[in-house]
């Protein structure tokens, strides 16, 4: 993971309300994001359109999966973002 995946991953509309729906229900299926995706942001994507977004954001560090049993549960991780930011606060302080 590098920081140009991270703006990558962030770049993409669809690929922050998936973000947005983690952060307000961690620990969803790929059928529960889509469904929320469309009843609440009336996307209608497709859940291979929906699956590849997820892979952008996993390869960026900003989503974990955990496979239990048959279903397939997606996780936020802030921890990229935390980085992009404590890189820009630390140059902050080094300078003054």
């Amino acid at each position: 993971m590098d920081d140009d995946d991270v703006f990558k991953a962030l770049a993409d509309p669809t690929r922050r309300k998936i973000l947005d729906e983690l952060a307000d229900r961690d620990g969803q299926t790929l059928f529960e994001i889509c469904a929320r995706l469309s009843s609440k942001h009336q996307l209608g994507s497709s859940r291979q359109a929906i699956s590849q977004h997820l892979e952008v954001l996993a390869a960026a560090g900003l989503v974990h999966s955990r496979r239990d049993g048959r279903y397939k549960f997606h996780h936020l991780d802030t921890g990229p973002l935390e980085h992009l930011t404590d890189r820009w606060r630390h140059r902050d302080t080094k300078e003054t």
